[in-house]
């Protein structure tokens, strides 16, 4: 894996505008994650760190049932309802996100909707990793 980085360009905080992966080895695609627990029922309430954190926690479980590692995961798209949220808890967020995935930050976007299907969900995370071959 490497990370794509444009020549004079400031250096991103907290994601990567682009990771290249080559040689053998297998893609996983993980569907978006709400913060649901193994019911299917929303945790967190109302709080937006709360719920980012369970959310990315299932990512990296479907990571881990896919062979991977949090460090594999290549781009990760976060969907949100209100971008006010997210900026009023990045340290949060930030702590959690470095407890789960750890310092690794592979290329991100960050959209906002106008909804998601899943109601009580204040987030929606999808990714995609690279797992290399053994």
């Amino acid at each position: 894996m490497k990370v794509l980085h444009p020549s004079g360009w400031d250096a991103p905080k907290g994601y990567s505008n682009g990771v290249s992966v080559e040689g053998p080895g297998r893609t996983l695609y993980i569907a978006g994650q709400v913060a649901w627990n193994e019911r299917q029922e929303i945790v967190g309430g109302i709080s937006f760190p709360k719920q980012f954190e369970q959310a990315l926690a299932n990512v990296a479980a479907v990571v881990e049932a896919g062979g991977g590692r949090p460090e594999h995961i290549v781009r990760l798209t976060v969907y949100v309802l209100d971008t006010q949220p997210y900026n009023d808890s990045l340290k949060e967020i930030g702590a959690a996100y470095r407890q789960i995935i750890g310092r690794h930050y592979p290329a991100m976007s960050l959209v906002r909707v106008a909804g998601l299907l899943e109601e009580g969900a204040l987030l929606e995370i999808e990714a995609t990793a690279f797992v290399p071959a053994k």
